[in-house]
């Protein structure tokens, strides 16, 4: 990535595949099966696929560096959601083992994105504080595991990549630039973080100026509309957010997490015209 014909910096388009099936309807646009999802990306122009896997063993080494072989594609990250989402693990668990599990988990996967230069990805996986754990312990336990984790991300050659959420999803950090306050105070610079325009567009006042005064922390973006839709199903402005990306210099992907709505092909077909629509 780097200076376009025009002088213009560009970014990678991306999108997500799924590979669980037990999580049909959830906000990734190609589904389950590996192959079909990379000819799919490689045939409708995308340049990465983003991975969401139910662990680092999931079987596939040796068939994902076949496609990848084949299509030309990159991985642009690893999620790693599916360890809240089926198996219960968090960061800040009132239970020590949980969060200890919780630690190995994210490890493994970012051994498992570091064989294909990707980082991965904490969103859900951060959880939430209440009841016996009070929002500092929740903190310092996040900050804790960023801290080791980031440090572990840079000994792999990649790095770790830490997703604010909405509020209906985490009460830990949900604005962009408290997030970037928060990670002003870890001593590792191995934690970028994630500007997804779904969750921004709940939280925000103005997502283009969310994203520029904090810059210096922007690792990944998630390209959805406001519904969570693929971008133009949707209301969020795109136009001044786009322009702040160019504006800022961002080289990383433009990767759409969002529904396969109204069908996985039509959303991937939406999701790289609205690419093409801001970013080329």
């Amino acid at each position: 990535m780097g200076l376009g014909s025009q002088g213009c910096w560009f970014m990678k388009s991306c999108i997500t595949l799924s590979l669980v099936p037990s999580l049909k309807g959830g906000p990734w646009i190609l589904w389950d099966d590996l192959a079909d999802g990379f000819k799919n990306a490689a045939q409708m122009g995308f340049d990465m696929v983003e991975l969401f896997t139910e662990g680092p063993e999931t079987g596939i080494s040796n068939e994902l560096k076949n496609q990848l072989n084949e299509t030309g594609l990159g991985i642009a990250a690893v999620g790693t959601g599916a360890g809240k989402v089926l198996n219960g693990l968090t960061l800040t668990d009132k239970n020590p083992d949980i969060r200890t599990h919780a630690l190995s988990f994210i490890r493994e996967m970012i051994d498992f994105g570091a064989e294909y230069n990707a980082p991965a990805i904490i969103g859900s996986m951060q959880g939430a504080y209440g009841g016996e754990v009070s929002r500092e312990k929740a903190i310092t336990w996040l900050q804790q595991s960023l801290e080791e984790l980031g440090e572990h991300a840079i000994r792999q050659g990649v790095s770790l990549i830490y997703e604010p959420l909405n509020r209906y999803e985490t009460n830990l950090f949900n604005h962009y630039l408290d997030a970037c306050e928060f990670l002003d105070q870890l001593s590792t610079n191995g934690v970028s973080l994630l500007a997804d325009l779904f969750h921004m567009n709940i939280e925000e006042t103005d997502i283009a100026e969310s994203i520029k005064k904090g810059a210096r922390h922007l690792g990944h973006v998630h390209f959805a509309d406001s519904n969570r839709k693929p971008v133009g199903y949707g209301h969020t402005n795109m136009e001044p957010v786009a322009q702040t990306l160019k504006e800022i210099g961002y080289e990383g992907c433009i990767s759409a997490e969002a529904f396969a709505w109204p069908d996985s092909l039509t959303a991937a077909q939406k999701t790289i015209d609205s690419y093409k629509k801001y970013f080329t």
